[in-house]
Parts: structure tokens; sequence; C-alpha cells
């Protein structure tokens, strides 16, 4: 493990530098924590989440201008009461040595694998889940015996303070600690040498805090974004389509990772599905403005630049079909209806930037490889969603497309499914978390090979040509047959 250096920077963030160190201290003490450590640390976030589940879902709503409590319990509280209780039934079993196969020239001796802890992990949170994307990775972190200094999000202030409060009052600064403030600090943070790196965040921003990392040769775990695709073929119900995509991109009003980006849609229902999804919308959301169930923009700089996207389209051609069933204004406030956009063309932005926001626009295709080939063509998304009833052009596009993950018949669940590993791939991602593979990610597997008493170098090594040789490129002389291919 490489030693805390200090940083190379002005005075004013040496206290970056000085609680690593005291975090990298503390783990030299103890690099490998028993069960029963990993599973306190895992039982006090449990309980100091639980302690403060009103705080945070108040701040959250306070940072947002309006979230919806049931909203941010399905989304940030109850997914990370699983991931607690998921890791800590497990962790007994992840931590055991895994034997493994000793070949014949090592023989007679143990090979095995052991899972230590890296260390130190730094986490960068971003805002939109402050809780969730804050805390989840630090629950793997914890299964796998680490420690952990977490930067929280700048434009999630709020949530912040009650984050660092609740930290604080649960886990010592050796165990955890919460580092808040603007770019500035997130730069320097970004340029500690930690054992490993979580970013979540923007693809462009990612490879800004690669590049920081690689200064130190810190691995990093990327959890970014891009556009996310849906597929609906041809078969499938459109208003069933409709019903299932409208509760995704609705979820914190489309600001998530992984929210429908835009719909492939087989030319002759595009008409159908838009009037199919104006109406799960306007069901669900007869108003906007002041409705407590519709989540608000994060600030004013993300609704600036939503509300650019939408112009751009408009004055390049785009069809824009708001949906405010109440016929409402907007000024004044941080929300934004839902919003289809059709005849969008590869040189309007919104068909080029990850939209984070309720803005939906709708492709059309008329067959599948058409979709598929479309898909291909442009950068790996951290999520992919298909709709067909049919299992077998279901697993044609598991294996005929690349991105972080797939939902058939369905959007954001995978997210939620602690079994499974969660993460990117290419300008997406790279790293997981969640699932065993989360515990992987955060240890080093390390490989151990144990001899005993009984030595047979002594009888195969110089000088050459005694029988133990002879016999032993025998065997070899069998292994290297050509075979039939």
């Amino acid at each position: 493990m490489t030693q805390a250096q200090p940083l190379l920077i002005d005075t004013e963030y040496q206290y970056l530098s000085d609680a690593l160190a005291l975090q990298k201290k503390a783990y030299l003490e103890a690099p490998m924590p028993s069960v029963g450590y990993r599973q306190s640390m895992l039982d006090k976030l449990h309980n100091a989440v639980l302690e403060y589940k009103d705080r945070l879902v108040a701040a959250i709503n306070d940072d947002f201008s309006n979230r919806c409590e049931s909203e941010t319990l399905l989304s940030e509280i109850l997914p990370l009461f699983d991931a607690i209780a998921y890791n800590r039934k497990r962790i007994k079993k992840w931590v055991k040595p895994q034997r493994r196969h000793a070949p014949l020239m090592l023989q007679p001796a143990a090979v095995s694998v052991t899972y230590q802890p890296l260390g130190v992990i730094g986490i960068v949170v971003p805002w939109n889940f402050p809780v969730f994307l804050g805390l989840s990775p630090l629950v793997y972190a914890f299964a796998a015996g680490n420690r952990a200094m977490i930067k929280t999000s700048e434009f999630a202030p709020r949530a912040s303070v009650v984050i660092k409060q609740m930290i604080e009052a649960y886990f010592s600064a050796e165990e955890v600690l919460i580092v808040e403030g603007g770019v500035d600090v997130s730069t320097e943070f970004t340029r500690l040498p930690f054992d490993h790196l979580v970013f979540t965040g923007a693809t462009e921003i990612g490879k800004h805090v690669m590049r920081a990392a690689a200064d130190n040769l810190v691995p990093v775990t990327l959890e970014l974004g891009g556009k996310s695709p849906v597929i609906i073929h041809d078969s499938f119900p459109i208003a069933e389509a409709a019903k299932r995509l409208a509760f995704g991109k609705c979820m914190n009003a489309g600001q998530i990772c992984v929210s429908p980006d835009y719909i492939l849609c087989p030319r002759d229902k595009v008409n159908t599905f838009v009037s199919e999804f104006r109406k799960r919308i306007e069901a669900a959301y007869p108003s906007f403005k002041d409705n407590k169930d519709w989540t608000g923009i994060i600030n004013e700089r993300q609704l600036s630049r939503l509300q650019g996207v939408l112009k751009d389209a408009e004055e390049k051609g785009a069809r824009i079909l708001p949906i405010n069933p109440a016929s409402e204004t907007f000024e004044g406030t941080r929300k934004m209806p839902v919003t289809m956009v059709l005849n969008a063309t590869e040189d309007m932005r919104i068909l080029q930037e990850e939209l984070f926001g309720p803005l939906l626009p709708i492709l059309p295709y008329d067959d599948l490889d058409e979709a598929i080939s479309y898909v291909n063509a442009r950068p790996r998304p951290l999520a992919l969603y298909y709709f067909d009833y049919d299992k077998a052009r279901g697993q044609h596009i598991v294996e005929n497309t690349h991105s972080g993950g797939v939902c058939i018949n369905d959007t954001l669940s995978h997210v939620m499914s602690d079994d499974v590993p969660f993460g990117g791939i290419g300008p997406s991602g790279m790293g997981h978390y969640h699932g065993k593979e989360g515990f992987l990610n955060f240890s080093k597997a390390k490989a151990v090979v144990a001899k005993g008493k009984i030595y047979m170098n002594d009888r195969v090594g110089p000088p050459w040509g005694r029988l133990m040789y002879r016999s032993l490129m025998l065997m070899l002389a069998l292994k290297l047959k050509k075979r039939k291919v």
C-alpha cells in the first residue's frame, strides 16, 4: 500500500492529506479486520441512516426545491438498507480464502487466493442521489474491510450537511470522513493517493478524475452515464411500454444516470406511443408546478441547460411536445414538465448530450437490426432497455449490444438488484460495485502458494537431466501435441 504523501498544493488543502494519512495509519494497525468488525461497521451505518432518515429526506427535498418523501425512500433509503443487509449476510463467505488448483510443477503445494482490504477508499458523490450514491459504495468498502473518505456534492448542500452530521455521530475520522467544499476541494480530493477512488458523475469530468488519479497510480471506479437507449419491439403492446417507461423516466424528473434517454420506436407506432405516454404522465401528474410528487431541477444552471437543449432542438426543426395538463407556466420555479421531442436530428444537442432531465426524444425505426445498429454506432451507454416478451430476441439484444447493464421490459431496476454488479463500459464508466463484484472491487485478490516439508525442486533443478526432470519433460511432451481445430 502506498504511503500518504504531502500534497504539492496550497496549505489550505493540507487537511485532506493529513486526514488520509490518519486513515492509512489506522489501516496499517489493523490491515485485515475481522468479519465481526466489518459487520459492526455495517450495523452502525444501518443505525445511522435509520436515525437520520427523516432529516435526510427533508434535506434532499430542500436541495431539489421539491422531491417527495416516497421517491427518496424508494430510490435512496430503502435500497441502502437492502445493500447493508445483503453484504452483512455474505461477508463471512466472501472473506474465506479460495482454494485453487496447484499445477504439477508446483506440487506438493496449497494454492489459494486471499481477499485483503485495499486500505482507504475515496468516494466522490454526485448531486442527484446524494445519499444512495455516497453511502452505497461505502457499504461495499466496509464489507471488504476498508476505511473511506467521502467528498459530498456542493450542489446538494443541505443533504451534505446532514450526511456529515450523521457520519460524525456514528464514526470516527479514522473510519469515515466527510469532506465538503466546491470544485477546488473536489479537484484536490481526486489528487490524493487513495488505495482506490470511486467517482460518480459526468463523463467529461470523469476523464479529469482519471487523469488526476493516474499521477498516483490510483485505481478508479468510474460510474458515468451517457445516453441510455430504449428499444421497443414491434410486437410489444405500446400502451404497456408507455406505462412502464413513464415510471422510469419520471423518477427524480429524469435526473438519473440510467434514466431512459431516447426511445427507438417502430415507425408506424410513434403516434400511438406519444398518445399513450401522454395519458400515463397526465394520470400520474395532473399538474407539475405545485405538485409535491414532481421533483424539481436541482439548480438554475441545470434548468438553463435543459431549456437550452430544447431551444436548440426547436430552432433546428424538431417538434416539441410538452405534457402540461394544467397549462401552467413555470417562471420563478425549478419545475419543468415532461417533454417529448419528435423529428430530432443528429446536429441537435438533444441527440448529442446526456439529457439528465425530463426530456424524451422519440426516434422511429423500421426493423430491429436498424435499431441495434443505431445503438452500436454510438458511445456505449450505462444502461439499455428493451421491450419484448420474446426471450430469444431479448437474448439477441443482450449479446449484440454493449452497455453497462440491461433491463428487459423495465427500466432502472438493475440498479436496485444487490446481487448483480453495477457499472459502465467505455464512455459510461469502468469497474463495478454492488453484488460480490463490489466486494472484489475493493479487495486485493492476493495469490498465496504454500509449501510444506517436502520440497521437490531439489529433485528437478541442476544438475539438469535427473529422473524427476526427465519425467516432467515427458509429461510436457504429451501436452505439446497439436490439437484439431
